[in-house]
């Protein structure tokens, strides 16, 4: 199957382990009514708005389909450039809306049937009739939730399709493109893609679709921050030295022994125990693809006067930007949060990690290196103290 119905009990058409063991990685999905009902929580002037701001990642694509010729532009954008751009043929992209819009962050909470930090963000595109990326080709899992208007999705599943690129496009678009899948999503409707599958979507009439990515570091990324963190423990004096050599024959080859001792100059790859690669690995993710930079507030609160706040009724908001996760230790823990990390007890690194906000209660459940952590990312701008008087859900920027 590539297309199923949701049902109450189960949003994907199948149940979690299914999907997982079925889809994952594999292959599409499409999934009716995974989201019943589903109303956008923003209007498409609500994503413009934030567009034209200098902090938002942006992006706005043209199509001429007479001369097929595909323009892409970034943010920020100037108010009046909108209604110029005419009724058809125009797509405006804008990443991270979860960290901008508390109640777009809320629809990650359907997604808890995968690990939270593989969850990269949630972008929202607005398109006009027509309007485009092109057919292209993603190296992660994403699902694609149309929230507004309808789109058409066109996939390739042929595991030989061609991947060449366009040369005369800044996007990477494919040169062909022969689906094998033709659909129209409603409201509501979600589309599962894994990576590597050649995809097309473009809309009907004026449309908005929420595309749920995953993060995925290459390989690559992953050698050269390991590299860069066992470089970074390296005193200067450890450099290559060969206070055994003997006079060569050729002056000029690099020997058997030349690369014995290449070879033991590199063994720090080789010794990082379990626990170290844990603690990079959890610093690595956690900032990896970071939205911004979370800057300390000019004046912060004690973390004394914090928590009398809390007893009060406020609440410890953490910035929208900030990632967290946690790993297991032993029986002890390490939270990660962008790229730091902070030893405690499980129970309170589990808590840390899932709660966006803290009240006195959670405080009270912390153990104290939980509670010393509290007190640090405070200091560093990742928690926002809200008082009681201020002290509501909505919109977090």
């Amino acid at each position: 199957m590539i297309e199923v119905a949701a049902s109450k009990k189960h949003p994907l058409g199948m149940p979690i382990a299914d999907f997982l063991r079925d889809y994952w990685q594999k292959k599409p999905l499409l999934i009716r009514q995974a989201f019943p009902g589903y109303v956008a929580p923003l209007a498409p002037e609500d994503l413009a708005g934030l567009a034209c701001e200098e902090a938002a990642l942006a992006r706005l694509v043209t199509y001429h389909r007479r001369k097929n010729v595909w323009t892409l532009r970034n943010g920020p954008f100037a108010e009046e450039e909108f209604p110029g751009l005419g009724d058809k043929d125009w797509t405006l992209l804008v990443q991270d809306m979860d960290k901008w819009d508390a109640d777009v962050r809320a629809l990650l909470t359907h997604f808890r049937f995968l690990p939270a930090w593989r969850v990269d963000d949630v972008m929202i595109s607005f398109a006009t009739p027509g309007g485009s990326v092109g057919p292209h080709v993603d190296q992660y899992d994403v699902f694609l939730l149309q929230a507004l208007g309808r789109r058409r999705w066109q996939i390739d599943v042929d595991p030989d399709a061609p991947r060449d690129f366009r040369p005369d496009v800044e996007l990477k678009l494919l040169q062909r493109f022969a689906p094998s899948h033709d659909w129209v999503l409603e409201p509501g409707d979600m589309l599962y893609l894994p990576p590597g599958v050649p995809h097309h979507g473009e809309a009907v009439d004026a449309c908005m679709t929420f595309s749920i990515g995953m993060r995925a570091p290459s390989q690559a990324e992953l050698v050269v921050d390991l590299a860069e963190e066992l470089a970074a423990q390296l005193p200067e004096e450890s450099r290559y030295a060969d206070p055994d050599l003997l006079a060569p024959d050729d002056a000029f080859e690099i020997g058997d022994d030349a690369m014995a001792r290449v070879e033991g100059a590199l063994s720090a790859l080789r010794t990082m125990d379990e626990a170290q690669t844990r603690e990079w690995f959890g610093r690595f993710i956690t900032r990896y693809r970071a939205s911004g930079e979370i800057a300390p507030p000019t004046r912060t609160p004690s973390f004394a006067d914090a928590t009398k706040a809390l007893g009060e009724g406020g609440l410890l908001l953490r910035h929208p930007f900030a990632r967290a996760a946690w790993s297991r230790l032993g029986r002890k823990a390490r939270l990660f949060v962008n790229g730091e990390s902070h030893a405690m007890g499980q129970a309170s690194a589990k808590l840390l990690a899932a709660a966006e906000s803290l009240d006195a209660g959670a405080l009270d459940r912390l153990d104290e290196a939980g509670r010393e952590a509290v007190a640090s990312l405070l200091t560093a701008g990742v928690y926002q103290l809200q008082r009681a008087k201020r002290a509501r859900r909505g919109r977090a920027g």
